[in-house]
């Protein structure tokens, strides 16, 4: 398991040989030979040399081209027929621990690359120190700190079934990653050495013999609590950090004795527990308990900050005398509670300002406790406290002690508040319109549907919330399928039903357009809602601030990647034209999943790609899946996440990008139309070919996902497989990323960049054209994770070969055609780190492939005719497999 070298051709393996850092390859070997000791230990020689010969068939499959590379393939594929089913099991199982400790490597070299440069104060050219000095140098230093005091960056979690990893696995991966660190740290050798070797075997250990697919679905709960771990492990403190970096860079050698200039502009957001448009499983209920979970965990984090905070002000009141409010302050404190208020006192002799904080960390611990006499109202009770407590610090001269960790919590109380992350509300405009009507034939006092009971209880919960968090805990009501300005009204309707003449909580309702159809027809939507008067009197309230979502999932399954991609951009443009008409300030909220054929990729450059006043600097994305692990879970990888993103925020109005991509959406528009066209229409000879759902079913591991404890979600909404429109993206997704193909991504490109023929034209687009080189980038990603040999085998699972025939003819012309048009030898060539990542996983993935490709053709050949226990056990090894190719490939859903 150590030869990590082997990639799909030669000239691809000396590159990669070339590029691989000595760190990085001896972290890869040193893990891959531990676990070949592990499966040597557990499973005895021949185990290891079962692993051993598909891993070389697989690699050897990889290098040989032509009829050689096919005949390495078919002696792999006879190899995995003739293993036991148990055997099987344990080889994927195997290739999974292999993929994880790999990722982790590859992790755990970033984080060493970054740390790297943060030390020696190396300068990327996509931070914010960079975006603000461009702004400054374009608009002047005035309009540029307005722009970055006014700077919105809003990723809202969300739990989909892409994450097929276990909380379990995760924990052992950590530690892992942990050991890895202190490996560097110690320079480890000798008994060091061998001690952290012991250590790391016995996780290793842990992770072959932990089960790595979950026994039974998670519940939403359980979603809620996995997402909360990262932002408790990573968020909470990573978010004050970005923002101290910014203030280090504003003040320079005043930051940390003057006010901070950076404000908090990461607001974060979670649909786990809100959304359910297709849950059933998501009650109101159980949004209560999300939003009960997310503010515990704030709460106790803002009590620990409070605490650690005050033991750094061990200032005394003979050098830094408390101000008049100050002692007011504590004045109210001793009333509030008198024994309490002694005890911070004698705790802080001689110390007001530790004795006031430390008064405050109590209260905290009394809100989370629901003390009614000691608890604060509302998070900006808290901060009025503490700016209380600042200020006084400020007017005695101490003002490094204000500014510093009093000033990381005040960020903290801020961005966080009583509640964490906002919890967003999502159902479908049908949902709402089914209870209107039952309310309209029986009364709001009648025999009502269940269903409309349930959705009546949604608003009531949105209050509870409210009153308890407060306003921002809760408050974006996301209509999916918004088709029609009624939909939007619905939302108002139906909040006004469930109080009565109760005080209903404040909503805003997010149009959500999904499919080309609702794209094009958003405007109009718009205008017309403009008319609501509960949308009038919410834009008098909150400063005209509208929220819009696109939807790139299911516009992508409607017209395909390109016609979609291109659809969005013209979509947002007119949108923010019409914000502008109207003086609204829009925030365009991207339904961006971590695959590509959801609108994944890397989310700066798709930033710097938007329409002119789109962004405006506000950018909302979602954040689903595994992509909360990988962008989240370190937190240096997570601090330089939101770094990239807030600059490309920020950048993406300056004067120059808006001119830039205006000028080339206009010099491109004859050729956009071109690809839209021709792209559309080969994407729908596909999919709407007769029995093309059916088909879709056999040669991908859909129905088995479906099946399969991944996720809460169902994969379906409800309807059975003839039919795609009401199959969940992800699912469409992520099956054909399964299954080697990857269709959701790229097909109808190559068609269509082959129709237009003119190479320089094309590439002269990819050098001009924002849009177009992104869209390029991201299908190049996504050719490089596809195989052909691999995708032929799961399209002979069908029983259409007009249909396959299609399918690889065009990732052919696609290949062919992007590869022409971007100069690469090979996808990704010119990424050269990304196409190391995926080179050298490519052979091990291979060998999962065809196990799955093996317990996929006995269940489609066999069917119902299998004994119950022998399908248990095909499931089992088909979901090891479904686990593994998920970390192989990384970004699957």
């Amino acid at each position: 398991m150590t030869n990590e070298e082997n990639l799909s051709s030669p000239a691809e393996r000396s590159l990669a040989r070339h590029d691989v850092p000595d760190l990085l390859r001896d972290d890869v070997r040193h893990l891959g030979g531990l676990l070949g000791r592990v499966l040597e230990e557990s499973g005895g020689p021949e185990l290891l040399a079962d692993v051993e010969r598909v891993r070389e068939l697989t690699i050897r499959a990889h290098d040989l081209a032509g009829a050689e590379g096919t005949r390495a393939l078919q002696e792999a594929e006879a190899v995995v027929e003739g293993l036991t089913l148990e055997r099987a099991e344990e080889i994927a199982r195997a290739f999974t621990c292999y993929f994880h400790l790999a990722n982790l490597a590859e992790e755990h070299h970033r984080v060493r690359v970054l740390r790297d440069r943060q030390a020696s104060a190396m300068t990327e050219d996509d931070s914010l120190s960079e975006a603000f000095a461009q702004l400054e140098s374009e608009l002047g230093r005035e309009e540029a700190l307005r722009r970055v005091q006014a700077l919105e960056f809003r990723p809202v979690l969300t739990a989909h079934p892409t994450e097929a990893r276990r909380r379990a696995v995760s924990g052992t991966i950590r530690r892992i990653s942990d050991l890895l660190e202190q490996r560097d740290n110690d320079h480890t050798g000798g008994t060091t050495g061998a001690e952290n070797d012991r250590a790391l075997l016995a996780e290793i250990d842990t992770l072959w013999r932990t089960s790595l697919i979950r026994a039974h679905k998670p519940t939403v709960l359980d979603e809620v609590q996995s997402a909360l771990a990262v932002v408790e492990s990573t968020m909470f403190e990573t978010f004050p950090r970005v923002y101290r970096r910014l203030d280090d860079f504003l003040l320079g050698d005043d930051a940390g004795r003057v006010e901070p200039l950076a404000r908090p502009f990461v607001s974060l957001g979670s649909w786990i527990g809100g959304d359910r448009d297709g849950n059933p499983n998501v009650t109101a209920d159980v949004t209560r308990a999300a939003a009960a979970l997310a503010a515990e965990h704030a709460l106790t984090q803002l009590g620990r900050a409070a605490t650690v905070a005050a033991k750094t002000l061990t200032l005394h009141e003979q050098s830094t005398p408390a101000s008049a409010a100050l002692l007011q302050l504590r004045q109210r404190q001793g009333q509030l509670d008198a024994d309490l208020s002694n005890e911070a006192e004698t705790e802080s002799p001689g110390e007001p300002h530790r004795a006031a904080l430390l008064f405050v960390a109590a209260r905290v611990g009394a809100t989370q406790a629901r003390n009614a006499d000691l608890q604060y109202a509302e998070p900006e009770e808290l901060e009025a406290d503490l700016k209380v407590i600042q200020e006084s610090l400020v007017d005695s001269g101490a003002s490094r002690a204000a500014y510093g960790a009093l000033q990381q919590l005040l960020w903290q109380v801020r961005t966080f508040g009583f509640h964490l992350a906002e919890l967003e509300v999502r159902q479908h405009s049908q949902v709402h319109a089914a209870a209107l009507a039952d309310i309209e034939a029986h009364g709001i006092h009648g025999e009502l549907e269940d269903s409309t009971r349930e959705v009546l209880d949604t608003y009531r919960a949105i209050g509870a919330i409210q009153q308890r968090y407060g306003v921002r805990a809760a408050r974006r009501y996301i209509v999916s399928f918004t088709q029609a300005p009624e939909h939007l009204a619905a939302v108002y309707t139906l909040a006004e039903y469930a109080f009565g003449d109760g005080d209903a909580p404040i909503i805003d309702a997010v149009p959500l357009f999904e499919t080309f159809d609702d794209l094009e027809n958003s405007v109009d939507i718009l205008e017309a809602m403009m008319t609501n008067p509960v949308v009038q009197r919410r834009l008098e309230e909150n400063g005209r601030r509208i929220e819009v979502m696109l939807g790139y999932s299911d516009s992508s399954k409607d017209v395909g990647p390109v016609a979609a991609t291109l659809a969005l951009h013209s979509a947002q443009a007119r949108i923010a034209q019409w914000a502008e008409r109207h003086g609204i300030a829009l925030t365009l909220f991207h339904g961006r999943g971590g695959a590509l054929g959801r609108g994944g990729g890397p989310a700066n450059r798709a930033v710097l790609a938007q329409p002119a006043g789109s962004v405006d600097g506000r950018f909302k994305l979602t954040e689903q899946g595994e992509v909360i692990l990988a962008r989240y879970g370190e937190p240096t990888i997570a601090e330089r996440h939101i770094e990239e993103v807030a600059a490309a925020t920020l950048l993406q109005s300056a004067p120059s990008v808006e001119k830039h991509n205006t000028e080339a959406t206009e010099r491109f528009a004859s050729l956009a139309a071109r690809l839209d066209a021709t792209s559309r229409a080969r994407f729908h000879e596909l999919v709407q070919a007769e029995g093309f759902p059916q088909w879709f079913a056999q040669v991908t591991p859909l129905e088995e996902l479906g099946l399969l404890p991944i996720g809460s979600r169902p994969a379906k909404r409800g309807l059975s497989v003839n039919s795609l429109d009401d199959l969940r993206a992800i699912p469409w997704v992520f099956s054909w990323s399964q299954a080697r193909i990857n269709l959701a991504g790229w097909y109808g490109l190559g068609t269509a960049l082959a129709e237009c023929g003119d190479v320089e034209l094309l590439r002269q687009a990819y050098a001009e054209w924002p849009l177009f080189s992104t869209l390029l980038d991201n299908i190049e990603m996504s050719l490089a994770k596809t195989d052909e040999l691999l995708a032929s085998r799961y399209l002979a699972l069908g029983d259409r070969d007009d249909l396959a025939e299609l399918v690889l003819e065009e990732m052919r012309l696609t290949r062919e055609w992007v590869l022409k048009v971007t100069g690469s030898e090979y996808p990704l060539a010119q990424r050269r780190v990304l196409g190391r990542a995926v080179q050298l996983r490519a052979p091990y993935v291979d060998a999962l492939s065809l196990i799955q490709v093996r317990v996929l053709s006995v269940l489609r050949r066999e069917g119902q005719d299998i004994d119950p226990e022998e399908q248990a056990a095909l499931r089992k090894v088909l979901l090891l497999t479904v686990n593994g190719v998920s970390a192989g490939l990384q970004n699957t859903g």
